[in-house]
């Protein structure tokens, strides 16, 4: 599957910015699943500079600033994207969950150490007790890693409401637990919470999910969604994705962006601005199937 990815975020400001500050992570990764063959990253009004590098977990990320007086600002990011289905595991055939619990607390080998930041509490994945619980019922001893995780996300996707107006990007997950309801970013911090809380390495995914119209309805440019889902370490079986807010492996609809430990570490656009007094923010993100 080829898609023409367009991620364009506006801002509208009710007084003049003099200067301002942006890191953004718009550009997708390439894996053994995905490649990125083109990607264009347009800012106006025009930056003094951008600089494009990789962070600390292997991320494209760009940062610019402009350093002239603005009312508004927009970031469209352009990229060509192509997939294949990824290899999935046999969930039944991996590694118990509890036996790769204490061998990422015990073996100091690469591979295990690189997973090491995925594994403990993050500004947005705490350990809660209430999370473990909730968790212990998908992992009784001896399960499958793969098997409980993606019973995990069946839970949550059945006893969990996606409701946008229930929550921010600032409600913390001890919230999400107790409202039941949230959207993407949460139900992924929720996850990724619930299996830290067990020593399991996972790790949050951003990127984008196509959306189809009903049937005998028109494609709406634009109507596409950044989207948010988690990863969980399966051992010698590698990474698995897995989509909480579909209770769903993930297919050839999601585009991978970045990951890293919570949305904190791969938002699509953050900075600091000075002024600006109340500002106005809209997002469009479009995913056109090529032939």
């Amino acid at each position: 599957m080829k898609y023409a990815v367009q991620h364009r975020t506006s801002y509208n400001y009710s007084q003049a910015v003099p200067v301002c500050h942006n890191i953004v992570h718009l550009m997708p990764r390439s894996l053994p699943h995905q490649s990125c063959s083109d990607f264009h990253l347009l800012v106006r009004p025009e930056p003094e500079s951008i600089w494009h590098e990789q962070d600390a977990f292997g991320n494209h990320m760009s940062y610019f600033s402009i350093e002239q007086a603005h009312r508004g600002l927009t970031v469209t990011a352009t990229s060509q994207v192509t997939l294949t289905q990824p290899d999935q595991a046999e969930p039944d055939s991996t590694v118990a969950w509890d036996e790769l619990a204490s061998r990422l607390r015990q073996d100091h080998t690469q591979g295990t150490i690189l997973t090491c930041p995925y594994a403990f509490p993050s500004r947005s994945v705490p350990i809660l007790a209430e999370t473990r619980a909730y968790a212990e019922v998908s992992f009784p001893p001896g399960k499958p890693v793969l098997a409980g995780a993606l019973d995990l996300t069946r839970r949550i996707h059945k006893d969990f409401a996606y409701d946008p107006r229930a929550t921010s990007v600032h409600t913390p997950v001890s919230e999400v637990f107790q409202l039941r309801r949230g959207v993407c970013q949460d139900f992924a911090h929720l996850q990724l919470s619930c299996l830290r809380s067990l020593g399991l390495a996972a790790r949050y995914v951003s990127g984008y999910l196509r959306t189809l119209p009903p049937p005998g309805k028109p494609r709406l440019i634009g109507a596409d969604a950044s989207h948010a889902w988690i990863s969980i370490y399966c051992g010698r079986d590698g990474w698995v994705d897995l989509d909480p807010t579909n209770n769903t492996l993930t297919r050839l609809d999601h585009v991978t962006v970045a990951w890293g430990r919570d949305y904190h570490d791969v938002c699509p656009i953050q900075g600091v601005i000075l002024g600006g007094g109340d500002h106005q923010m809209q997002v469009s993100v479009d995913l056109e199937a090529l032939p």
